[in-house]
């Protein structure tokens, strides 16, 4: 049975909505955000997420705000009271942020990327490693809902507030951690207490005997959604030392040392002397 309800009138046009910056083409600008994009469209339901993408351009969400485990927002249709739409996720349990804490900290780069505000593209691999995806993998991971009458998931209201949600990612990467339920001062508090000298080098690969593999040996380790956004690893910043370093109490005209220091390390990078 087809449950699919599409508004019989034309949408409300609303002032002050919230509009997708990315008018033509894919949303989504980051990695993280042209991740989750990607998982969306690869659960086949084109059709809604293209009347969504049509929504978010037209500025048809009215508010968003987004909490550990939980997005709400208002999307105006064809009917004068806007609909609620709620998108929420599993939050990951605490032992799990735990692991994926001691994973991230070990490795130096991670921990200075993170606290530069950048999210490191292998950190998909910790997340998967402790059993726990940074990205919904099915639309049964999602609990949607949307007072609008349309019983499809997801709605066109729930796919606006999605799309906007990527170009949420796109500006702060810690609002995809958030929504698995950490907060970024806590995340950010916990890797900084981390001793340096826990850092440790990657494991070494152990290889299987080739008869034990032979049944998988031409399957991909990876989707080919992620390897559409597998870059190569790119080197460690300048001013890593700074990113690692606890903050210094010295300012200068109110100014942390760290903000001034870091633009003459990327300099110093830069030179050919």
């Amino acid at each position: 049975m087809n449950w699919y309800f599409d508004e019989p009138t034309t949408r409300r046009k609303v002032e002050g909505g919230i509009k997708a910056r990315t008018k033509r083409g894919k949303i989504g600008e980051r990695w993280w955000s042209r991740r989750f994009i990607d998982v969306l469209e690869s659960y086949g339901v084109g059709g809604r997420l293209q009347r969504g993408r049509t929504y978010a351009r037209a500025g048809q969400v009215v508010h968003l705000a987004l909490g550990p485990g939980i997005v709400v927002a208002t999307v105006q249709g064809s009917r004068v009271e806007p609909y609620r739409v709620t998108i929420g996720v599993e939050r990951l349990a605490d032992e799990t942020w735990r692991e994926v804490e001691a994973a991230v900290a070990s490795r130096a780069v991670f921990r200075a990327k993170l606290l530069a505000g950048e999210m490191p593209q292998e950190i998909e691999d910790v997340f998967d490693a402790v059993g726990a995806p940074l990205f919904p993998e099915a639309l049964a991971d999602f609990d949607m809902e949307c007072s609008c009458p349309d019983w499809g998931l997801p709605c066109k209201h729930q796919a606006a507030v999605l799309y906007l949600l990527a170009e949420r990612f796109d500006d702060d990467p810690f609002q995809v951690l958030l929504w698995r339920g950490k907060e970024r001062d806590d995340l950010l508090a916990g890797l900084r207490a981390r001793a340096p000298a826990a850092a440790s080098e990657d494991p070494p690969v152990v290889d299987a005997p080739l008869e034990e593999c032979l049944d998988a040996y031409w399957e991909p380790r990876v989707s080919l959604a992620r390897l559409r956004t597998h870059l190569p690893t790119p080197l460690s910043p300048p001013d890593l030392v700074l990113r690692l370093a606890e903050p210094s109490a010295i300012h200068i005209r109110r100014r942390p040392l760290a903000d001034l220091l870091i633009p003459a390390y990327g300099q110093l990078a830069g030179s050919d002397s």
